[in-house]
């Protein structure tokens, strides 16, 4: 596909003063990479320069704090609350403009959401938060229980004194050399705390009415006209449906734009969501591509300065149709941009197949990072907080490696091992690569993990990394390789029950079994069909397996049960997704989704376990009070898993130089398995 194939996509537009070189913006979001006191680093350098390397017209730094003292969105956000702070952020705008993109970035104070400081927080209004999906969640202790973080309303000496921090910030952007600022109004963070009718309650001069409730971003906005000057240009993040009763909706949010462009505002970014409805906001894997464009398109028909879109958009055949269309002026990636930096420049070269999408997990980008207090990681982009990914060269001596199991942790160590220069052969017990990802495939709201999964396929062909299916090499025929990762991942775990060899007893890979036989990939053998169950089924188990077997049998309209040991179910899993499957498993749906709903909702048993499951299917359950029970399904789904460490326990008995992948090593998740492979090739 040649460049004008994408002739909107790759379209200069003039934003203010300055002109975007093409309509790819990356929208903000929080690397949390900087040093403790808000200067600019080498890895936020790296991270952004990457995507301006990539192509990115215009780049929108994410989450700059006004005010260190009173609130960061993350422990090590970028800060522009110094003047020493300058030479850093100079750094970071010279390294984008050195590639062609133009920059800007957004000042963020997170109000009620700080993650620091943890006590005296500040917002709109006095209340108890409660937000469990935020980077600045409470702190709930092992021994402790949640009871919410208490914030207080500011007086109006802290709002003005706030308004002039955010001013400085954007005076020291201006002489740091950024193209333009950004506010970040969206989210439910402190400038949404006071233009949101659901958060703010007050009933002075920032609050109530719709005027009023508008006066702290027009008043940010006047004083960085008053210090930057009239031409440099001001944008602004706000979400354009807050999903929550009395929140902001779409009429609001196009009153709102009228007015920030009458106030000389030069581009809107509009997002969505607050974190009390924290799907909509976050997006995971169950919104599909595009779903928040109608917020934007809206905007769009009102105003004459540019709008940028953002929100689960991956593919540039789509971003370049809704630019067609007129729906927006600028496509805005985020996360996929951290999933692949080299976006714009695939699109551009008509390699679009190579784009490594992003899957919308938010495991490495949030939970095992914002949310934990670590700097940023991606689940599928190793080199994501390690650089060392980056700028790999030849190995020193060439090995001849065997990778046994071709699942995603499997494929990585292959696809990093043939990039260093060694010969590897994979070896796949079936006649498909993939592996655990597979059975996402017939799971309503995870189609996308396919994505990664044909991506790695992909990259190992184009290598031309040897492949030996339908094969568990021998310990005598491995000795020929110098080195030998073992990435089988994990096996179905068969408690010693009465009743459990059953024929009422399956596991959750015969239930998720893949039956897309239009597929490229389809093993020219065939698979198994599904296992077939009947209208009512019992889950055991609490980890992905059985997360994903509970979502596919009652979206087939089976009326399901899910036994857990644990005092809830799912505690492991990613909080947004959570949020939204247990909204799904009531019957509902995550905010702004639509299409069908489980006809009967999820039983969730928890601190419980099986004691025998009979003949007739009578199940008999046992809780942590060593009460039982009894319950009479039609079949039982085993779904707790253990690592599969026989073969390499095999292979190193027999003295092989081995080593382990994934779930084999230890029963984890995608980025677990990825980072991994990433290492041991």
């Amino acid at each position: 596909m040649s460049q004008t194939s994408y002739p909107h996509l790759f379209s200069p537009i003039r934003i203010g003063n300055f002109e975007v070189p093409n309509r790819v913006c990356h929208v903000p979001t929080d690397i949390s990479s900087a040093n403790p006191d808000g200067s600019v680093n080498q890895r936020v350098i790296t991270y952004y320069e990457q995507v301006a390397k990539g192509g990115c017209g215009f780049i929108i730094v994410g989450a700059s704090t006004p005010d260190k003292a009173t609130g960061r969105p993350t422990v090590t956000c970028v800060a522009v609350d110094e003047d020493p702070l300058i030479p850093g952020l100079a750094s970071l705008a010279e390294a984008m403009h050195r590639h062609g993109a133009k920059c800007s970035l957004e000042i963020q104070h997170p109000g009620r959401q700080a993650a620091w400081p943890r006590h005296d927080l500040i917002s709109a209004t006095d209340q108890v938060a409660n937000l469990p999906a935020s980077a600045g969640h409470e702190v709930v202790y092992a021994s402790a229980e949640a009871k919410g973080k208490s914030i207080r309303a500011m007086s109006i000496e802290e709002i003005y004194d706030l308004i002039d921090k955010f001013a400085e910030g954007a005076w020291r952007l201006q002489q740091a050399g950024f193209d333009s600022v950004e506010l970040h109004a969206a989210h439910g963070y402190m400038i949404a705390q006071f233009m949101s009718a659901y958060v703010n309650k007050r009933n002075d001069r920032f609050g109530g009415n719709f005027l009023s409730r508008m006066r702290l971003p027009l008043e940010i906005i006047h004083a960085i006209q008053r210090k930057c000057g009239p031409d440099f240009p001001i944008g602004i993040r706000y979400s354009g449906e807050e999903y929550v009763e009395g929140g902001r909706v779409l009429e609001e949010t196009v009153r709102a734009a009228r007015l920030f462009e009458e106030h000389g505002l030069a581009f809107l970014d509009i997002s969505a969501g607050i974190f009390e409805a924290p799907g909509p906001l976050m997006d995971p894997m169950y919104y599909p591509q595009g779903w928040n464009t109608y917020t934007a398109e809206e905007v769009k028909k009102n105003v004459k300065i540019p709008v940028i879109t953002s929100h689960t958009l991956r593919d540039p055949d789509y971003c370049e149709k809704i630019l067609a269309e007129g729906r927006t002026d600028l496509v805005g990636l985020a996360r996929q941009m951290v999933a692949d930096p080299y976006w714009a420049n695939k699109a551009r070269a008509g390699r679009k197949e190579e784009i490594r999408k992003c899957i919308s997990c938010l495991v490495g980008c949030w939970q095992e990072s914002l949310m934990i207090k670590r700097d940023m990681r991606c689940s599928i982009n190793p080199a994501v907080g390690d650089e060392r990914f980056l700028h790999f060269g030849p190995a020193a001596e060439k090995l001849k490696v065997a990778v046994v199991g071709g699942g995603p942790g499997g494929m990585e160590a292959a696809r990093i091992a043939t990039l260093r220069g060694h010969k590897v052969t994979i070896f796949e017990k079936s006649e498909e690569l993939g592996g655990a990802i597979l059975y996402c495939c017939t799971v309503h709201g995870k189609s996308k993990m396919r994505w990664y999964a044909d991506w790695q396929r992909r990259q190992v062909a184009r290598l031309g990394v040897e492949v030996e299916y339908k094969s568990v090499p021998t310990t005598e025929e491995l000795k020929g390789f110098d080195a030998v990762l073992v990435a089988t991942g994990a096996a179905v775990k068969r408690p010693d029950i009465r009743g459990i060899d059953s024929r009422r007893v399956c596991t959750f890979q015969d239930v998720l079994r893949c039956k897309m036989k239009n597929c490229e990939y389809w093993p020219k053998g065939g698979k198994a069909e599904p296992a077939a169950v009947g209208d009512t089924v019992l889950v055991w188990g609490d980890y992905f397996g059985a997360a994903d077997a509970v979502e596919k049998l009652a979206y087939e309209g089976k009326k399901v049960y899910v036994v857990t040991p644990h005092r809830e179910f799912a505690s492991w899993m990613e909080p947004v997704h959570k949020d939204v499957m247990v909204k799904r498993f009531a019957g509902g749906n995550g905010e702004a989704l639509s299409g069908k709903t489980f006809a009967h909702p999820v039983t969730v048993i928890p601190d419980s376990s099986l004691l025998e499951i009979k003949e007739d299917g009578e199940v008999i359950l046992i809780d942590g009070s060593f009460q039982r029970s009894a319950l009479k399904v039609d079949n039982v789904v085993l779904a707790d898993v253990v690592a599969d460490e026989a073969l390499f326990r095999k292979y190193a008995e027999a003295g092989l130089t081995a080593a382990r992948i994934g779930d084999v090593k230890q029963v984890r998740n995608l980025r677990g398995a990825v980072t991994d492979g990433a290492n041991l090739g």
